[in-house]
């Protein structure tokens, strides 16, 4: 840990202005410039993962393009925090192969998929209770996006503006009600300036006033260039944000297309909409 600190600092010392760490704790959250829709950042394939015998992921394969937002979802069970889970690093794959933009990561430990640009959430926020909102931003943006104290807390500071948590920097995180505490479990992913982050249930348990909040966040996030994958089971937000939607049951993908399509996709609809949704 020591050692990669060092060869951090290194680097650092060595970038010039147009860093962007350099830029996100100087000037706030970059603007970036979505790389090409047809360019696959996220490529898994024949993905697997047991648990005891129990068959979690059975050979899962998708891509996801850089620049969209990719919806995931499916009855509970089949496997969607699984593959979260596996893609982050936080499990470690029993077969497959997955790439973030050409690089196999699934022997890679976790702290390192994140150093290659990819950050989640949790679908209950983990946040350091004992450090206010400020500084648990900060340490993402120290430990994952490589900055100095100092630094850190000045894209900390840019980045809860962005999630509208401006006004909250010194509470604790037991003091914010679950949009916030949401919010900043979001902000604390996108401080390590991701390429792409994983989004598991960000909506579950807000008002329809939250959500709204919720999803015009996720759209600001892909403007600014972020690629999305969100897990969730709400349909009216799968509808309204998705680009193209990943539907899973027994831990293998059963349709893949639109929003409009798939939902109306007869497997999609016997094993998860049912028919008077449908």
């Amino acid at each position: 840990g020591v050692a990669g600190g060092l060869r951090r600092r290194g680097r650092r010392a060595a970038a010039t202005p147009s860093d962007a760490s350099t830029r996100a704790a100087v000037d706030g959250p970059r603007e970036a410039v979505a790389a090409p829709a047809t360019d696959p950042l996220l490529v898994c394939t024949d993905v697997k993962k047991a648990f005891r015998g129990l068959q979690a992921l059975a050979g899962v394969t998708l891509e996801v393009r850089a620049g969209e937002i990719l919806g995931l979802i499916g009855p509970n069970g089949s496997g969607k925090s699984t593959l979260i889970n596996v893609v982050s690093g936080y499990y470690r794959s029993d077969g497959g192969r997955i790439a973030l933009d050409g690089h196999d990561i699934a022997p890679v430990r976790a702290h390192r998929i994140a150093g290659l640009g990819l950050a989640r959430t949790y679908q209950i926020p983990r946040s350091f209770r004992r450090l206010s909102v400020l500084d648990n931003v900060a340490l993402a943006a120290m430990f994952g996006g490589g900055l100095g104290r100092a630094a850190g807390q000045r894209a900390a500071r840019s980045w809860l503006a962005f999630t509208g948590l401006a006004a909250r920097t010194d509470a604790l995180p037991d003091e914010l009600n679950l949009l916030e505490r949401k919010f900043l479990d979001l902000a604390r992913a996108l401080a390590s300036e991701p390429r792409l982050v994983l989004l598991d249930e960000v909506l579950s348990g807000l008002t329809p006033a939250q959500m709204t909040d919720a999803l015009q966040l996720v759209r600001k996030i892909r403007d600014r260039g972020t690629t999305v994958i969100f897990v969730e089971h709400i349909m009216r937000a799968v509808l309204d944000l998705a680009d193209p939607v990943v539907v899973l049951n027994g831990g293998q993908v059963i349709a893949l297309g639109l929003p409009r399509q798939v939902m109306r996709d007869p497997d999609v609809v016997r094993a998860y909409l049912g028919k008077t949704y449908a």
